[in-house]
């Protein structure tokens, strides 16, 4: 994944141009003025139902990387030499059974499913593999993380999801692989055979998330012909759209910019992805709850990342602020969770979320007695603050939603929900929203 981070811009947009473009020229239907549209994989509504419906996952972004404490991307960013690297998996012994917390913090934060990267850029597998001997039960760990991973997801009832970058520094071949035929065979058969593993080896798994298809195209890749073996595989997984084929969902990264079709926003809490000690600026829940809000209003999921350390410990402000969010779940998930997309898409101070013929107004800002929606043209039965049932007054007047005799201060922490069941679908026709209309 990438930080965005200004120091490395250069390096790491000039990868993600590569990966677009070649995304664009190689899926078949996909157009230049519509990139960002997948096409989707045999039995896609079968299969993306429970995703649609569960809006919040946790991302993890672990391995070798983090004994440095400076990201995820540390060895490609600083050249820093392979032989020079690879004395780190060696070093690596991280806590046992680190994972039964991060799926304890997940669970009591409100996710839904959980996506681990059981190998990044570096190469490092945290799985057990048959093909390569850089893997963590064959070096320092020695024992199977994504086996533990996978088992804690299960006893804390969340979904379990695997990211699988196809871009690997460690790998000779990788380095070869487009200018040498016989080094590209190698190498895809490599990649084909570990993503077998991995569907193989650890039961039901919901949720494959490729990343970084770097430097090869579709065509390349063989990814439709690995997709079909996916799909034989796990037969109700779902599979994100970065291997360049027709995928179930896409993947707008650092952004809660909806894209056609399925999607799901990645997204750091502070500016990095794995664990970088200095890194302390965290987003506050507020800020990633209205992201939340937005990912839902236009039907699309939040996949939201924690960097654990080198011992598999989550920092404290990642943990703190996932259990606030969690906290307001506990009393707001009704306007999260199997939502239906939204059309109301503008408010000064607030956010909004559909139910069937429920608008749900998030209001960010709270102003005290009176909150005001432009725009409705349906009429409204009853509203009430979710958190707690109280019944709210309203009038509407014009295309003015009007609610009104508020307390002074917000009656919930850190957004307040006003839940207005309306008598029919709630579509937004104001001034500002009138050149979104279908």
């Amino acid at each position: 994944m990438d930080a965005m981070q200004p120091k490395n811009l250069s390096r790491r947009a000039s990868l993600k141009m590569l990966l677009a473009a070649t995304a664009i020229a190689r899926v078949p239907g996909v157009q230049a003025a519509d990139a960002t549209a997948p096409t989707v994989l045999p039995g896609h509504e079968r299969r993306i139902q429970w995703w649609r419906e569960a809006r919040f996952g946790m991302f993890i972004h672990w391995g070798l990387y983090s004994l440095l404490c400076r990201d995820a991307w540390a060895m490609g960013d600083e050249d820093i030499p392979l032989n020079e690297y690879v004395g780190l998996a060696q070093r690596f012994h991280p806590q046992p059974n680190a994972a039964r917390a991060w799926a304890k913090l997940a669970r009591k934060s409100g996710m839904k499913y959980m996506v681990m990267t059981a190998k990044h850029h570096e190469g490092f597998c945290l799985f057990n593999s048959k093909l390569t001997d850089y893997c963590a039960p064959k070096q320092g760990p020695g024992r199977d993380l994504v086996q533990e991973y996978v088992d804690a997801a299960r006893a804390e009832g969340l979904r379990v999801g695997l990211y699988y970058s196809l871009m690997d520094w460690h790998h000779p071949d990788w380095r070869r692989v487009k200018d040498d035929e016989a080094a590209q065979k190698r190498f895809v058969e490599y990649t084909h055979g570990q993503v077998r593993e991995l569907l193989s080896n650890y039961g039901k798994i919901d949720v494959l998330w490729y990343d970084m298809a770097v430097p090869l195209d579709a065509k390349g890749w063989e990814s439709e012909k690995m997709n079909r073996m996916v799909l034989e595989l796990q037969p109700e997984i779902v599979v994100n759209n970065r291997s360049l084929a027709a995928g179930d969902f896409s993947t707008p990264e650092q952004n809660t910019q909806a894209t056609k079709g399925d999607w799901e926003s990645c997204m750091t809490m502070n500016d990095s992805w794995g664990y970088v000690a200095g890194d302390n600026n965290w987003k506050s829940p507020h800020h990633l709850i209205q992201n939340l809000v937005e990912c839902t209003r236009d039907g699309g999921n939040y996949l939201l990342n924690i960097g654990p350390k080198a011992d598999g410990s989550v920092p404290e402000p990642s943990v703190r602020i996932l259990e606030e969010i969690g906290q307001w779940l506990d009393k707001n998930g009704a306007a999260i969770y199997t939502t239906d997309k939204c059309l109301f898409l503008h408010g000064d101070i607030c956010g909004f979320t559909r139910k069937g013929n429920t608008l749900f107004t998030h209001v960010y800002f709270w102003p005290g007695d009176t909150v005001t929606i432009g725009g409705v043209t349906t009429r409204v039965r009853t509203a009430k603050l979710l958190a707690t049932n109280q019944e709210v007054s309203f009038t509407q007047k014009g295309r003015q939603l009007i609610f009104s005799g508020l307390p002074p201060q917000a009656p919930d922490h850190p957004i307040t929900v006003i839940a207005a069941e309306c008598e029919g679908e709630p579509v937004q026709h104001a001034l500002s929203s009138r050149v979104d209309l279908p």
